[in-house]
């Protein structure tokens, strides 16, 4: 279907969360261009419902936004790493909990006009209390909401990162809470 090839790729800069590489792409007209890429192992985010119904949810600052967002749990994959034991370790890390009883929800490409990371979104319930080990960069305040209070500031942009946004909405489309 596609009369895309990618033909080269260089490096271009390797960083601590991602590589950036230039792409030459030949094109269905024959010409050729150059694309940017990020490359990234890949992410995951939960949805971690507590006892009562209610997601938690943690505040924390994102330097591309440059302000504290309210997002669900969520971390970069180790390469070569599962995203379920990305989101088992983050939820740990991140909120202080664990749970054995954790379902795939969606996966989707946040950004595939210049970036390969796919991110899958868990849902967890039965959670079980442990301590949050955030890592040394990570300051998090946890909050907790109901899905109708969720998706309320969703509409109204009190949450605005993206994933959140994806899974929060799938949430609701399943009738599981």
């Amino acid at each position: 279907m596609s009369n895309y090839q990618k033909i080269k790729e260089y490096a271009v800069h390797s960083g601590n969360v991602m590589d950036f590489h230039e792409v030459e792409i030949g094109l269905p007209d024959g010409g050729k261009a150059y694309w940017d890429l990020i490359h990234h192992s890949g992410g995951a985010a939960v949805i971690p419902v507590d006892e009562d119904g209610r997601i938690i949810f943690v505040r924390q600052y994102r330097v591309g936004a440059d302000r504290e967002l309210l997002e669900i749990p969520a971390g970069k994959s180790e390469q070569g790493e599962e995203p379920l034991t990305t989101i088992r370790r983050e939820m740990e890390e991140e909120i202080g909990y664990v749970s054995d009883e954790i379902e795939k929800l969606m996966d989707f490409y946040p950004a595939p006009a210049y970036s390969e990371e796919k991110t899958v979104i868990f849902l967890a319930r039965n959670l079980k209390k442990t301590e949050a080990r955030p890592d040394f960069d990570e300051f998090v305040e946890i909050e907790t909401y109901s899905l109708p209070e969720s998706l309320q500031m969703i509409r109204d942009g009190r949450i605005v990162d993206g994933k959140t946004i994806a899974g929060i909405l799938m949430l609701a489309n399943t009738g599981i809470l």
